[in-house]
């Protein structure tokens, strides 16, 4: 279930420029449920729509990739791969298109051998055959890449990749008649084989994250069918037997990383009251997803990135609060558990 920050939110009134840090006092930051913003800023907006992103750090710099287009759902769709050293200025390093789709949803990951791994979905302009594919590309520096390297099947969306023990994993959903999700794995993010071909079925899951902590694993897993609620999958290797728990809140965009202490913590877009991004504490045990932090957000908006560096967790995400569907770079502290009681 749901449950409300047990601290009122304070409104954030200041106004973005492009490329310039939203400076916040320390009685406007938002503080609540352990969680603190210490600083957003606007980091990228050239593009009519801006959006669903991914972060990493890699040999020392800042990776962040996201879809351009005209719109949320266009013909023109394109993955831009931006850098920075210092996380305030950023360039761009590579741009991805297709004369024949739609690409879509970026992710980025660093694989064993030390290359990052750009991975997304194509939407075909001719659906005769097929509706999507999903792809990769490889990179030893991040501006030079590889062809692209067709992943997955066709017409399973293979949301995203999370490497463990040498080994990548990811969920898949049905784009057309079936509307499952399966699990894949891999040795090197180029062939995926189907670990578990019907890891669940009911209402129409799709979205998802993984994290491993030790042999066991967690899936954040959003539906939008009925019921319409989010999931949270556990299984153990090797991760063919889950037990999945309703988490009792509608979400989209999931992200989720386990911090230092151990706590699960998850980016979601939530739809109760006002349409938001927020972080939020994930439950394994009850089953429960509990809001902390709503970040500066509304309209079309979620899609977040997280990385924890330097004692501190960094978040890309894109929002349209401000008019204009653009990219966003949060800091977030988290407090010890100590300082929560």
């Amino acid at each position: 279930m749901l449950i409300n920050s047990r601290w009122k939110m304070i409104a954030l009134l200041t106004t973005f420029s492009a490329g310039t840090l939203a400076a916040f006092s320390a009685a406007d930051r938002v503080a609540s449920s352990g969680l603190e913003l210490v600083e957003v800023r606007k980091i990228w907006d050239q593009a009519p729509h801006n959006a669903f992103t991914d972060l990493v750090r890699f040999q020392e710099r800042w990776y962040c990739v996201f879809r351009e287009g005209q719109a949320h759902v266009s013909y023109d769709g394109a993955l831009r791969v931006i850098t920075s050293r210092d996380g305030q200025t950023w360039e761009s390093a590579a741009l991805f298109t297709s004369p024949r789709s739609d690409l879509r949803d970026a992710k980025i990951s660093v694989t064993p051998a030390g290359e990052l791994m750009l991975s997304g979905a194509e939407a075909l302009h001719d659906k005769s055959k097929h509706t999507h594919q999903s792809l990769a590309w490889f990179s030893k520096d991040g501006r030079t890449w590889s062809d692209r390297h067709p992943i997955g099947e066709p017409d399973f969306w293979l949301w995203r990749v999370t490497w463990h023990k040498g080994q990548a994993y990811g969920l898949g959903y049905g784009c057309r008649q079936d509307q499952s999700v399966r699990l894949y794995t891999s040795q090197d993010g180029k062939r995926f084989d189907v670990l578990v071909p019907r890891l669940h079925d009911a209402g129409y899951p799709n979205e998802s994250s993984l994290v491993f902590a030790g042999d066991t694993a967690y899936c954040l897993l959003r539906r939008d069918g009925r019921p319409r609620s989010g999931l949270l999958g556990i299984a153990q290797a090797p991760y063919t037997q889950w037990e999945w728990k309703d988490l009792g809140a509608t979400i989209g965009g999931p992200a989720m990383i386990q911090l230092p202490d151990g706590r699960l913590l998850a980016a979601v877009r939530l739809y109760d009251q006002k349409v938001r991004t927020s972080l939020c504490w994930i439950d394994p045990q009850a089953g429960r997803l509990t809001e902390a932090l709503a970040l500066p957000s509304g309209g079309d908006t979620s899609y977040a990135g997280l990385v924890w560096h330097d004692g501190l967790l960094w978040v890309s995400y894109y929002s349209t609060h401000e008019g204009k569907t653009n990219i966003y770079l949060a800091k977030v502290k988290v407090h010890s558990l100590a300082t929560d009681r």
